[in-house]
C-alpha cells in the first residue's frame, strides 16, 4: 500500500470561505493537522493544547481548534491540530470517520464507508 494524498477544503465553519490544501491521509494519526498559517488565515483559533506522540516516540504539544472540512460531497466539523513549519499536513482517522470515508487499499483513494461499525452491549 502506497501513500495517499488528497485535496480537501477547509473553513472556519460551514458558511465561511473555503481554502484548498493537499494532505497526506494517515489512518494511524488520530487528528488531522494543518499548517498554523493556513488555519489562522481562515480565522480558526486553537481552543486547547494537545500532546501528540510521533511514530518515533517523541511527544510535543500542538494547538487544537475546531474547523470545517470538505472532501468532494462529504463535509463535517472536526478538531484540527495546528501544525508548525516542519509538520506534514495530515488527514487523520477522526476526520476520516466523521466524513464517513476510508482508504481503498487497491486504488489508494478515498471511498465511502458502506457500513458503520458498532459494538452492541447488553446490560445485565
Amino acid at each position: 500500500m502506497g501513500l495517499t494524498y488528497v485535496r480537501i477544503e477547509l473553513a472556519k465553519d460551514a458558511v465561511s470561505p473555503f481554502r484548498s490544501v493537499e494532505v497526506l491521509v494517515d489512518t494511524g494519526a488520530t487528528y488531522s493537522m494543518i499548517p498554523r498559517t493556513l488555519l489562522e488565515a481562515l480565522g480558526v483559533v486553537p481552543t486547547r493544547s494537545k500532546t501528540i506522540r510521533l511514530g518515533d516516540g517523541r511527544t510535543m504539544d500542538r494547538g487544537l481548534g475546531l474547523a470545517y472540512v470538505r472532501y468532494e460531497t462529504h463535509e463535517t466539523p472536526t478538531w484540527i491540530l495546528f501544525g508548525e513549519p516542519d509538520d506534514a499536513a495530515v488527514l487523520g482517522a477522526m476526520t476520516l470517520e466523521e466524513l464517513s470515508l476510508q482508504v481503498d487499499p487497491e486504488s489508494n483513494r478515498l471511498r465511502d464507508v458502506d457500513t458503520a461499525l458498532m459494538v452492541v452491549a447488553t446490560v445485565t
